[in-house]
């Protein structure tokens, strides 16, 4: 592939021009702010002499992004080093600049409409974990990169990469257009591939033989949201929180007492096992109220049969046989999902896709965590038949291949199903040092603290960061992960994590979702803010909006009372009876009316999904006032934005799936 530039000076010519030149004697590149044209300057241009250094570095060119008023372009001005894979460094972007194009300040933009979007974008970078590499594609796995191809030897990053978990892809849209049209000149050079996930790698020794275990997740940027906000299928066969985890192994040939390692990649064998996760493959969805459980809703549309088959048919042509581990409970308030997974599944009998469930509440009770053996113990011949990908050093072609995988989910697949990741992975890992002889056919990773150590923190972090990015809040029963064991201590934090994730879900996911929809385009602004005054009015009644202010204020007063002098136990009972009644009409409305107090999407609304009246489940209708499932007062309130004339409903938005719309 031909190399990435890795650092620029960044120079601006009065208000006309952005000049970046790369470091060394490559061409520099000007972006025009008047036209947005993006030229390659000749090799012998110089940066006049008026223009302007800036102080900071740039580590990378992340895109553009047009919003309602001027286009803008976001670079890396802050890395930091993550580790090194097979000599490669890998980077952690920790610091972004957002430049306007137009005559604008990106700190304070001259519409509200326009500051509330250039928010959204710097909130949303950042709050994510983004990762690059300027000499090594962390988009792709080893089993599709180790093998030499020589058709990707003259061709740019971008056109390389794993287009799922090309993060900037819609961002970097103009830069490949142009790149595009002019296939002989550098312009590849200039963009980066950025990946949202994790990335670790952690040196350790075990039986004379000195190793690298990384492990690497990459999150898909199609469906990409929150916990409650993104949950299921859409029409293309995209789940939401679908990620790739692999599990990175590479080992250094026998030493002898004394002898020097080396540094550089020279490992005698590189391994590799890969998992992947996603929602539940239908049309479904919970709807938040205030309440603890949010209303569960499964639309059973007529085409979740074709969507299901789609995403099932990509993932078997890209990974080979999948086996469905299902960790939903059989129970309760979960019991619906599973019996439309299983209903469907058994209708649509994918060849090469095998079903498991596994009830994890039920068989992991009184902290059974060793029981996840049971499902091991299940489904452990079809994990020794794909095995896992291994190559030797001074080889082009691998001596084994992983021949299929392993799809895990839960409700949320974070919690359940980092578990029960962590125990498949830790599954292979043994297979694989038996089979190079580290280990013998009775020990096992747990039998030596060090290296068991490493592992299961190192699962436990890349655990936390899925969960944070998703669900809002580090991953529950991480405890187990890191220690083997299921501890009170754990129970009690987990207990805190739960009560972060229902306030972030609840009250500030809205404004995330909004990000995710802006940065990945599955909504595009139009060239004018007016049109979108909704991203920054309140259009409830302003009765539903008092009724926090009432409720605060009445409290306040309830605790001022405690403080004032009373010449009898009495004196005092009509003043805390008027504030104790205000309080509690007030408490009782919002609770009555919970669904209008959710900081919802606004860019990509999800009325359509909390009003569905079609075939499927609705496990209640709460939090939709006394109207209950009609619910018409809160419809009108929140379909027709401030400044539109039509409903924020756009035709375009289609049940269980994102399209790019425009407003």
């Amino acid at each position: 592939m031909r190399p990435l530039h890795q650092r620029y000076t960044l120079y601006s010519e009065r208000n006309d021009t952005y000049i970046f030149v790369p470091e060394g004697e490559a061409q520099s590149l000007t972006i025009h702010r008047s036209s947005g044209d993006i030229v390659l300057n000749s090799p012998k241009y110089t940066v006049p002499y008026a223009a302007q250094r800036s102080e900071k570095a740039v580590y990378g060119i992340v895109g553009l992004i047009s919003l309602t008023i001027s286009e803008y372009l976001i670079i890396i001005t802050g890395r930091t080093l993550q580790g090194q894979l097979m000599g490669n460094d890998i980077y952690r972007a920790t610091e972004f600049d957002i430049l306007p194009l137009g005559s604008v300040s990106a700190y304070i933009p001259p519409h509200p409409v326009e500051a509330r979007l250039v928010n959204l974008v710097r909130s949303h970078f950042s709050g994510g974990n983004f990762l690059f590499s300027y000499t090594w594609d962390l988009t792709r796995r080893l089993q599709v990169q180790l093998p030499v191809d020589e058709s990707q030897a003259g061709k740019a990053f971008w056109e390389v990469v794993d287009d799922r978990f090309f993060w900037n892809k819609f961002l970097q849209s103009k830069f490949i257009e142009v790149a595009t049209q002019n296939p002989n000149a550098a312009y590849g050079a200039f963009i980066l591939p950025i990946m949202y996930g994790t990335f670790e790698i952690r040196p350790t020794f075990l039986h004379g033989r000195h190793m690298n275990l990384a492990l690497i997740s990459r999150r898909s940027r199609f469906r990409a949201g929150t916990r409650y906000f993104r949950r299921g299928i859409d029409q293309e066969g995209n789940v939401a929180n679908f990620n790739e985890t692999e599990q990175i192994l590479l080992v250094e040939g026998p030493t002898t007492p004394g002898s020097v390692r080396t540094s550089d990649d020279n490992y005698a064998t590189k391994l590799s096992y890969v998992q992947i996760r996603g929602s539940v493959p239908l049309f479904w969805s919970e709807v938040n109220t205030l309440r603890y459980k949010p209303d569960l809703q499964i639309m059973d549309l007529a085409t979740t049969n074709n969507a299901m088959h789609t995403h099932l048919t990509n993932q078997t042509k890209i990974y080979g046989n999948q086996s469905l581990v299902n960790l939903v409970n059989q129970k309760g308030y979960e019991k619906p999902v599973k019996e439309a997974y299983e209903r469907h599944i058994a209708e649509l009998d994918v060849p090469n896709v095998k079903y498991q469930y596994f009830d994890f509440h039920h068989e992991c009770r009184q902290m059974r965590w060793d029981r996840i053996s049971v499902l091991i113990d299940r489904i452990k011949d079809d994990l020794d038949k794909e095995g896992w990908f291994q190559i030797d050093n001074g080889s082009n072609t691998p001596k084994k291949t992983q021949t299929g995988i392993v799809r895990t989910n839960c409700m949320d697949n974070l919690d359940r199903t980092n578990v029960v990741q962590a125990a498949l992975a830790k599954y292979t890992l043994n297979q694989q040092l038996r089979d190079l002889g580290i280990l013998s056919s009775t020990d096992g990773v747990d039998d030596f603290q060090s290296f068991s150590k490493e592992f299961r923190e190192m699962w436990a972090d890349h655990a936390d960061a899925i969960a944070k990015a998703y669900g809002g809040s580090g991953a529950l029963k991480s405890d187990f992960t890191r220690t083997n064991e299921r501890t009170q201590k754990g129970v009690l934090e987990d207990g805190v994590k739960s009560v972060t994730r229902y306030l972030k879900n609840n009250f500030f996911d809205g404004a995330r979702q909004d990000g995710f929809d802006l940065v990945t385009g599955a909504w595009v602004p139009r060239k004018n803010p007016s049109a979108s005054l909704f991203l920054i009015a309140d259009a409830r009644p302003l009765i539903t909006r008092s009724m926090p202010a009432i409720a605060s204020f009445s409290l306040f007063m309830i605790c001022a009372g405690l403080t004032l002098p009373r010449t009898s136990d009495y004196s005092l009972f009509y003043y805390f009876l008027l504030w104790f009644t205000l309080f509690g009409m007030a408490m009782l409305f919002i609770l009555l009316h919970g669904i209008e107090y959710v900081s919802w999407p606004r860019l990509n609304p999800l009325t359509d999904i909390i009003y569905y009246n079609g075939p499927g489940f609705r496990s209640g209708h709460h939090g939709k006032g006394l109207g209950g499932k009609d619910g018409s007062s809160w419809k009108k309130s929140r379909m027709t934005p401030v400044g539109s004339k039509r409903p924020a409903l756009v035709e375009e938005v289609e049940l269980g799936t994102l399209k790019k719309r425009v407003d």
